[in-house]
């Protein structure tokens, strides 16, 4: 499975609302103009696992709902303002959705 146009909609409507609303999730700094990221480099990458001191967090049941379920073995996770699909157990980052704070 990879992102689709379905999937890029409904993340990005999600976050504008509430990066707009001044809800910022966990892991992302409040600012005067949004949710910014902790300046931290990336450190996944797409075909890598995710490295063990990348704090990632579940996205909320809401987006869950509206993108369906992930395949078996599957999860949707958030790192920082990206949006990851990866795999259980491994960590294997099988696609993702940048930049979240760049809308």
């Amino acid at each position: 499975m990879r992102f689709d146009d379905h999937h890029r909609t409904v993340i990005r409507e999600y976050y504008t609302r509430e990066f707009r609303s001044g809800h910022c999730p966990p892991g992302l700094a409040k600012k005067g103009n949004g949710c910014m990221p902790p300046g931290q480099a990336k450190k996944w990458h797409v075909g890598r696992p995710l490295p063990r001191d990348v704090v990632y967090y579940d996205l909320p049941p809401a987006i869950v709902v509206e993108l369906g379920i992930p395949p078996v073995g599957h999860r949707f996770v958030r790192v920082a303002s990206d949006i990851l699909l990866i795999a259980v157990g491994t960590g294997m980052v099988i696609d993702a959705i940048e930049d979240l704070d760049r809308m």
